[in-house]
């Protein structure tokens, strides 16, 4: 069982601030991870430009990290079984090098 959940019966209060509420838009992720954390960067890739700048960086715990990516996958078939299947095109993805400031 995990500490951090709320108690069974609990309601939530989910509060969404204004300035998330707009959200961001991502066309890439990349994912990386460590023994403890796994790290989400969303990047927005514009076309004919070389560089793409992280929008927003999530980092979770393992546990969340599979809890988020089982949740991921029943919405995934939930929207494909209503819309049809998502086809993936592989090809398209650039070759990717993380730089900015303090990174080599």
């Amino acid at each position: 069982m995990n500490p951090e959940a709320p108690q069974e019966g609990t309601m939530l209060n989910v509060e969404l601030t204004d300035d998330v509420a707009g959200g961001i838009y991502s066309n890439l992720a990349i994912i990386s991870h460590t023994p403890s954390e796994f790290v989400i960067d969303f990047l927005q890739v514009l076309p004919g430009l070389p560089k793409a700048r992280v929008r927003s960086r999530v980092i979770l715990s393992p546990y969340h990290y599979k809890r988020l990516l089982l949740a991921m996958q029943d919405n995934l078939q939930k929207y494909e079984s209503r819309f049809g299947e998502i086809s993936v095109q592989d090809d398209w993805m650039p070759p990717v090098a993380l730089g900015g400031p303090g990174l080599a």
